[in-house]
């Protein structure tokens, strides 16, 4: 019996190892299919182009689908694109209408409790575009003007604490998405509208004249952007951030970022998260 009780207990890490080890995975490596939520607001990270994704983070996402693919032993894996934008990217998440969301979401510790995200995928600051006729060079100088942000966001909260902290008396104007706060800023509803500093340069396209508009040399806030997995997601995160170490730890991540920014360099912040999120496998 001794015997019996030893092998048993032996066989358990390898039977273990062996299975998926939550149920999101194993439905993954069964159907052969994956539903991935994107952005069809948030360029250059996730948009929509000719009808179809496209992005640096959906190009990340399509990387981990092969990675995917390799460590199930499943090919291929199908993907089913699900459209999302800044209101309902954590609920497609949380209702179990896709696997993994791939845009511009910030890991924030009160999200942590509704949703599980990946490592790192990029690190930005809260930027500041303004009106040039507003005569505003730093965020103090937009005392008195009116600033747009997309409300209940990471880059709402960054702006409102970096003005009470500056004693910086402006107004702070919620809008639904980027496209609202677009419009006010055009509209001359608002001096200024506040997102991610690569995300107001991507949202630069949507602008009629960005001749009349400049972006501050403030940063503001911390913006760390991440995949969105399913809460209680405990084998699909390692194995999303297994895909995204191989990724970060070879020249592959240097084509996905010139497919979208072209000739431009990664920051220095952003090489350093690369490398941090570099592990050995064993």
């Amino acid at each position: 019996m001794r015997r019996l009780l030893l092998l048993v207990a032996a066989a358990l890490p390898a039977m273990t190892h062996a299975q998926p080890t939550d149920k999101t995975l194993q439905r993954i490596r069964d159907s052969k299919a994956i539903n991935i939520a994107y952005r069809t607001d948030a360029p250059p990270f996730s948009y929509e182009n000719n009808g179809q994704p496209a992005g640096y983070t959906v190009e990340l996402c399509k990387r981990v689908v092969t990675s995917l693919e390799q460590q199930l032993k499943v090919h291929p894996i199908a993907v089913k694109w699900v459209p999302a934008n800044v209101q309902t990217r954590l609920d497609v998440i949380r209702k179990g209408q896709a696997d993994m969301e791939c845009g511009t979401t910030t890991i924030t510790l009160a999200r942590m409790d509704q949703v599980d995200f990946s490592n790192l995928v990029w690190v930005d600051a809260t930027g500041v575009l303004v009106r040039k006729s507003v005569g505003a060079k730093t965020l103090g100088g937009l005392a008195g003007k009116s600033i747009a942000v997309v409300e209940n966001t990471p880059n709402a909260e960054a702006v409102q604490d970096a003005l009470k902290k500056g004693l910086i008396n402006a107004k702070v104007v919620p809008a639904k998405n980027y496209d609202d706060a677009i419009a006010l800023l055009e509209g001359g509803k608002v001096d200024a509208f506040a997102a991610g500093k690569v995300m107001l340069i991507g949202l630069g396209s949507k602008l009629k004249d960005t001749s009349v508009y400049e972006l501050l040399d403030d940063d503001i806030g911390y913006v760390p952007y991440a995949i969105v997995l399913p809460l209680g997601a405990t084998g699909l995160r390692p194995a999303v951030n297994r895909a995204l170490s191989q990724l970060y730890g070879s020249d592959a991540i240097f084509d996905v970022f010139r497919s979208v920014f072209g000739a431009a360099k990664p920051s220095v912040p952003l090489l350093i998260m690369y490398k941090l999120n570099t592990f050995p496998e064993k």
